[in-house]
């Protein structure tokens, strides 16, 4: 395992990098921090003239910046002896791309993807997704681990970001489902706190059906067994129209309708509400 204080550097001093240097500094380990602009590394770190300079500092190279372009325009051309975490944020082809030009380089590659926010950095309620070879994260796990919970989800390279983008597209429609149904209710005068309880409720019930969903999705096997998709459309045409009635956008109800109307025309109206997912695969 590697030693618990191993030199690290940080390339970008963003609000997420600043927050993954303090993190590294906080907790013993000798950090070397570049940005392009004129920001301040966090007290304790040493702050490098150039990012190759960052680079030589350490076998550890922490990479949080505004793109993967950046992330290959910052690098330097020799990085023999170099372990490259890429913590920015992208899609799976860019991480599989960037792994292969770190290994031109003489490196090795770890991509990342943060689910959390800054000031959570550095502590459990963190969660960072990490892919690539099993032993190059094995090896720095304990480094890794400084920054919250590091959870490896494979070693094709792209999968951190793969994941990332999964539940960030979870986090986005569920947060987009919420505001709606806020704002329904809102129009009828009802505080957004005083509906909490009910919409946290209703959360929690959805998470439940995950578990029966996910082996409906695995099997194939949409039989419906709780409400067939032809029965949902009339229930998604009322909920259309009673946010329409009330002033409210009806983007994220009416794009669910289409999708129960176009399984059902693929031949799925006698099947579960997971079976929708055959009319996403085929975008």
């Amino acid at each position: 395992m590697t030693n618990e204080r191993e030199k690290v550097t940080v390339l970008g001093l963003g609000l997420m990098g600043t927050a993954l240097a303090t993190a590294f500094q906080r907790a013993g380990h000798p950090t070397t921090v570049w940005t392009r602009s004129d920001r301040p590394g966090p007290e304790g770190t040493t702050r490098a003239r150039t990012a190759a300079e960052a680079v030589d500092a350490g076998p550890i190279v922490v990479a949080c910046v505004l793109d993967y372009r950046a992330v290959e325009q910052t690098l330097p051309a020799d990085l023999s002896g170099k372990v490259v975490v890429n913590l920015t944020t992208g899609t799976p082809d860019q991480a599989r791309e960037m792994a292969a030009e770190v290994g031109k380089r003489g490196g090795r590659y770890l991509d990342g993807g943060i689910m959390t926010t800054p000031p959570a950095v550095g502590t459990p309620a963190a969660t960072i997704l990490y892919s690539g070879p099993a032993d190059l994260y094995a090896e720095h796990e304990n480094v890794l681990q400084v920054l919250g919970a590091a959870t490896f989800v494979g070693e094709d390279p792209g999968f951190a970001a793969l994941f990332d983008t999964a539940l960030l597209t979870i986090m986005y429609a569920g947060l987009t489902g919420y505001l709606t149904a806020t704002a329904l209710v809102d129009r009828e005068g009802v505080p957004a706190k005083a509906f909490l309880p009910m919409a946290q409720g209703m959360l929690g019930t959805v998470a439940s059906f995950l578990p029966a969903m996910a082996d409906q999705v695995d099997s194939g096997d949409f039989t419906s067994r709780e409400a067939r998709l032809d029965m949902q459309i009339s229930a998604a045409d009322h909920l259309v129209h009673a946010t329409r009635d009330r002033g409210v956008d009806t983007t994220l109800l009416t794009y669910v309708k289409s999708l129960i109307e176009r399984a059902v025309a693929a031949g799925h109206g006698g099947s579960d509400y997971p079976a929708v997912i055959e009319v996403l695969r085929k975008g």
